[in-house]
């Protein structure tokens, strides 16, 4: 049985690593609740220590807290003013509910639409947008690193099944 509750960890984990690339699925929320359910379901012999889940909680936050303040840092980085940055995060809230691509394409959008309602020309508007872009994919590469920091303190954790 306890295969059988390591074997659901790993699926969950796996599922959440890739969802810190795809927007849609929360990908360290997965991957906390996995090692928070294996925890209950293996039992607390086999499963991570209070410390253990109190970290990967910590990381987790951590990810969000890198999510929103990558595109807002771009877009500043590359000169955006308030109202770009405001489009950016209106584009990234509405792209939160309408796909993938749109949640890549909709803060660009957002930030030079902002821009240009702010009176700048489009080619200082391009490089908000440009900013917001480039941000946004940094942060993913760093949500991407927290995920994996998460699963291999899981895996480092943890006591491995019984035989």
């Amino acid at each position: 049985m306890d295969l059988l509750w390591w074997f659901a960890a790993v699926v969950v984990m796996a599922v959440g690593l890739i969802g810190t690339v795809l927007p849609v699925v929360p990908g360290t929320t997965m991957i906390l609740g996995a090692a928070i359910g294996h925890r209950v379901m293996a039992g607390p012999e086999h499963g991570m220590g209070w410390v253990g889940l109190g970290g990967l909680v910590l990381l987790a936050l951590l990810s969000y807290a890198l999510d929103f303040a990558s595109g807002y840092f771009g877009a500043k980085f590359f000169g955006a003013s308030r109202w770009g940055v405001a489009g950016a995060v209106i584009g990234g809230i509405a792209g939160l509910f309408t796909g993938f691509v749109t949640l890549l394409v909709l803060p660009i959008v957002g930030a030079i639409a902002g821009e240009l309602i702010a009176g700048k020309r489009l080619i200082n508007a391009g490089k908000a947008g440009w900013g917001t872009l480039l941000g946004n994919l940094a942060g993913m590469v760093g949500k991407l690193g927290i995920a994996l920091a998460m699963i291999s303190w899981f895996l480092f954790d943890a006591r491995g099944p019984q035989f």
